[in-house]
């Protein structure tokens, strides 16, 4: 099937929650867009995926924490980030106006 879309389109202005939007995947991968306005994780909480993430910052401005080595990264719109699989972290925060767009690319591992 021929699908087609635009990555910037049709952002909202304001989210109760971060809006994940599955572009395409397979048995082994997905393709997501990930819309934050304003979103972090909560205190104390940390992401522990089971697979790779490569996501790159497409719109906004984001910080992402790890917790092995407390390294941060404060990304901008062509940043990109690859996460192993169990590698602990978390999204600082996310600016709010203009969204925030993510391109998250998932692998099983």
């Amino acid at each position: 099937m021929l699908a087609h879309g635009n990555l910037l389109d049709a952002l909202p202005s304001h989210l109760a929650e971060e809006q994940i939007e599955r572009l395409a995947g397979g048995p082994d991968f997905r393709i997501e867009r990930i819309v934050s306005t304003g979103q972090t994780s909560p205190p104390g909480f940390w992401y522990d995926q089971p697979d790779d993430e490569f996501v790159v910052l497409l719109a906004g401005a984001a910080r992402l924490r790890f917790e092995d080595d407390d390294r941060v990264f404060d990304l901008k719109p062509g940043d990109w980030v690859e996460i192993p699989a169990h590698a602990r972290h978390r999204v600082e925060w996310t600016q709010a106006d203009p969204p925030t767009v993510w391109l998250a690319v998932h692998r099983g591992t």
